[in-house]
């Protein structure tokens, strides 16, 4: 497939960009500052802005999926998340793409008792306000019929490590393993999105994956 990847440079976008070009997909990298992947005959980077509906309109015209993968951690703030949000939905319409994936948080994963995990006393508080944000977008996401997005949440803790394919696929709970753990490697995240790009087997919904 011909894809667009919102946030490539990131620690979860280079993984996802990493992952589709193995799989021979072609990529056109939107990032922020162009020049920090490592190049490819199959890879063209082009600076963008999620938030730029017109913007997005262009730069996703022609492509058969959307991802994705930016970080609110940057001097537009948590409020990007939503403002994307609504800026990717407009812009894949005008541009006629109907396939979009988002790398979602994991603070709006359920625990049990009606509570969320950012609810819980051991969130870091220092991430809160990008959980709230985070659960904005996905409830603009929630909202949306005209497209088929999939959202999907990692686990608790999201690191570099290793490829080993294996992995749990979940719905809103927090997937947790028999230590209590909840946590993925970058590299399997990014291995669950390309499963979920290339199988559609989640479409209009918010998923999450673990060990």
């Amino acid at each position: 497939m011909k894809l667009a990847i919102y946030g490539a440079a990131g620690m979860i976008g280079k993984a996802i960009t990493a992952e589709a070009l193995k799989r021979g997909h072609r990529v056109t990298a939107l990032v922020r500052t162009p020049g920090k992947l490592p190049p490819n005959p199959q890879l063209t980077e082009k600076k963008a802005d999620a938030a730029d509906e017109p913007q997005v309109a262009e730069m996703v015209a022609g492509h058969d999926a959307v991802i994705c993968a930016i970080s609110p951690r940057n001097e537009a703030g948590p409020a990007l998340l939503s403002k994307a949000a609504h800026a990717l939905i407009a812009g894949l319409k005008k541009a006629g793409v109907k396939r979009l994936l988002i790398v979602g948080g994991a603070g709006s994963l359920e625990i049990g008792d009606g509570k969320v995990l950012l609810d819980s006393p051991h969130f870091p508080p220092e991430y809160k306000v990008e959980a709230l944000a985070g659960a904005e977008a996905l409830a603009v996401y929630r909202a949306e019929r005209g497209l088929d997005w999939t959202f999907i949440s990692p686990p608790a803790v999201i690191a570099p490590g290793q490829r080993t394919g294996k992995f749990r696929v979940g719905g809103d709970q927090l997937l947790s393993d028999a230590k209590g753990e909840s946590k993925i490697s970058v590299e399997d995240y990014a291995v669950a999105m390309l499963d979920e790009l290339e199988k559609g087997a989640h479409l209009q919904k918010r998923i999450t994956v673990a060990y």
